[in-house]
């Protein structure tokens, strides 16, 4: 099963980044880091000034049922 990259995040409620406050909609998936990490880099540099919004990429974990019945 190969991997799938997403790009998450959004407007956080305070600066420790506990809490969304306006979560973006999930952007992916993405075949490789590399693809993600292009729209991740936009979406960063386009909130460059807004202290309380920040975006991260995350990978989708293998479903370990989907292994065990393949196996």
């Amino acid at each position: 099963m190969s991997q799938q990259f997403w790009v998450i995040g959004g407007e956080y409620r305070c600066l420790e980044f506990r809490e969304l406050a306006n979560a973006a909609a999930p952007i992916g998936p993405f075949a490789t880091y590399e693809e993600a990490e292009q729209v991740w880099r936009r979406h960063a540099e386009q909130t460059r000034g807004e202290a309380n919004t920040r975006f991260t990429i995350v990978t989708t974990a293998p479903n370990p049922r989907r292994m065990q019945k393949a196996a």
